[in-house]
């Protein structure tokens, strides 16, 4: 998916995410590791909210991602906050980078985007080869609890000032895949509106499984919590923080 249509709308239907609180918490977790984040890669980057949080603390970060709609808008927010990052267009599992990194961060869900787990433990494995010895990374998973009782087969309106939108899922019950489709409608200028449609899937992984992957990857499991906290997960928690390292 592309996200050809999505792009334009995307920081509008996302402004309720606290991107300033989560590069706050991603500081905070890197010094519970001791860990010094040297070069940073933020993966599946977006439209860069992140990115440029993480830029304006200090770090030296660049971004990736698969949409190269996602990827102009985050230049143009990275120019337009006299910011020179460099942003590359591929897929996780099809990662290529050109050198190693000292920290990785990929948030808000991208693991879950990847439907297929041998594309995700591909993705995994890339990371692992990608990150230098010592190296850390971090992200983050909708757990199953979330697609099958907040997402599940939901329909979620958003009335915002330039796009109206109608967010709709379909959980499957035997794996909880959850099937999206979302219907924009942009008000044009002589009151009509311009419809354009995305269809997407997220799959969420158990702890279980996504700690297998990452061990089959050669990375080690440094913890795993409740979203923005460093508290065991519960059975009701929505969203995992996981944190791996790749051994010295």
């Amino acid at each position: 998916m592309s996200y050809s249509s999505l792009a334009k709308y995307y920081d509008t239907l996302t402004r309720n995410v606290n991107y300033s609180a989560r590069a706050d918490y991603l500081i905070q977790l890197l010094k519970k590791m001791n860990h010094e984040p040297g070069l940073t890669l933020d993966l599946a980057c977006g439209t860069g909210s992140l990115t440029l949080e993480l830029a304006e603390r200090g770090f030296d970060v660049y971004g990736l991602d698969a949409s190269p709609e996602m990827l102009s808008v985050a230049q143009q927010k990275a120019a337009k906050a006299g910011h020179n990052i460099l942003f590359i267009c591929q897929k996780m599992q099809q990662m290529d980078l050109y050198g190693g990194v000292d920290t990785a961060v990929c948030m808000l869900d991208s693991v879950n985007h990847i439907t297929m787990e041998a594309d995700l433990q591909e993705s995994f494995r890339r990371m692992a080869m990608f990150l230098n010895p010592g190296g850390l990374f971090v992200f983050d998973a909708n757990t199953e609890y979330k697609h099958r009782n907040v997402l599940a087969n939901n329909v979620f309106i958003y009335d915002m000032e330039n796009v109206y939108c109608v967010w709709q899922n379909r959980c499957e019950p035997k794996s909880a895949v959850v099937n999206v489709s979302l219907d924009l409608f942009e008000r044009l200028d002589d009151g009509t509106y311009h419809r354009s449609c995305e269809h997407f899937q997220e799959r969420a992984y158990s702890e279980q499984q996504l700690r297998a992957m990452l061990e089959r990857a050669g990375l080690k499991v440094e913890g795993v919590w409740a979203d923005l906290s460093f508290e065991a997960p519960k059975p009701e928690t929505e969203r995992l923080i996981v944190a791996a390292s790749k051994p010295r």
